[in-house]
């Protein structure tokens, strides 16, 4: 690999300048994007989905324990396997107790989802050594019905948005290759008002490997950064874009 070319300190500073405003220009945009996914509509779950978890069996609104949000990591793990995919498993290794101490701060809660049996994820939960929660789809449709989960005999035939057609003429079809049913990854998040549950987005592929720490998995969320900030003179008001700093 090649490493970069070795200049003076004034060419260094032009150049690094030059970078600087592109990416202000990416933050503002990033901004923006963020804002508008905040305003997308939301979904009401009308399915009763139940969840085994060491503590026994759990509906999808107990995974929110009494908090606002929750954000769901679809983590791979098929009922045929004995250890979880390697690509989640990296990711989980990011999962600390402080990120989901700042999520909670936030009103959100974490919680991973797989359709392996209980007794395989406690297995490989306590031979990796995480804490965080993960409960078993086994047997429900949870997976299906959000899109992690490709089965064509069972109708779900769509990943990322994209049907198996849509995925061929774009040069991903290797979604769809393999034995069916094929595990993918994914993140979901999901609103609580009162004892009603929203499904409020999801993200696949590249968009679910979301591991920058908590403002990044909080401005996916409907609620987003939740934060205010007080100028000098006392007014309050909303930080630009729930941003904890302003980019001007």
């Amino acid at each position: 690999m090649s490493l970069p070319k070795v200049v003076s300190r004034e060419e260094w500073l032009e150049a690094r300048k030059a970078l600087l405003a592109k990416e202000k220009e990416m933050t503002r945009a990033r901004d923006t994007l963020s804002a508008e996914r905040r305003r997308l509509p939301m979904v009401k779950i009308e399915k009763d989905y139940v969840f085994d978890g060491p503590d026994g069996k759990k509906r999808l609104i107990d995974l929110f324990e009494g908090r606002r949000q929750l954000i769901i990591g679809h983590f791979m793990f098929d009922p045929r396997w004995e250890k979880g995919c390697p690509g989640c498993t990296a990711g989980a290794e990011e999962i600390s107790d402080g990120l989901i101490r700042h999520l909670n701060h936030r009103d959100t809660s974490y919680a991973c989802v797989s359709r392996a049996p209980l007794e395989k994820l406690e297995r490989y939960k306590a031979e990796k050594g995480w804490r965080f929660p993960w409960y078993s789809s086994h047997g429900s449709d949870f997976n299906y019905d959000f899109g992690v989960t490709v089965d064509e005999n069972r109708g779900q035939a769509t990943y990322n948005y994209r049907t198996k057609e849509e995925h061929e003429k774009a040069g991903t079809g290797y979604y769809f290759e393999g034995e069916q049913p094929i595990e993918q990854p994914g993140s979901s998040f999901f609103l609580r008002v009162g004892d009603d549950v929203y499904h409020t987005y999801s993200t696949f592929g590249r968009g679910a490997e979301t591991t920058g720490g908590s403002y990044y998995w909080l401005d996916l969320t409907a609620l987003g950064r939740q934060e205010e900030w007080e100028e000098p003179k006392g007014r309050v008001e909303s930080a630009r874009a729930n941003l904890p700093f302003f980019d001007d």
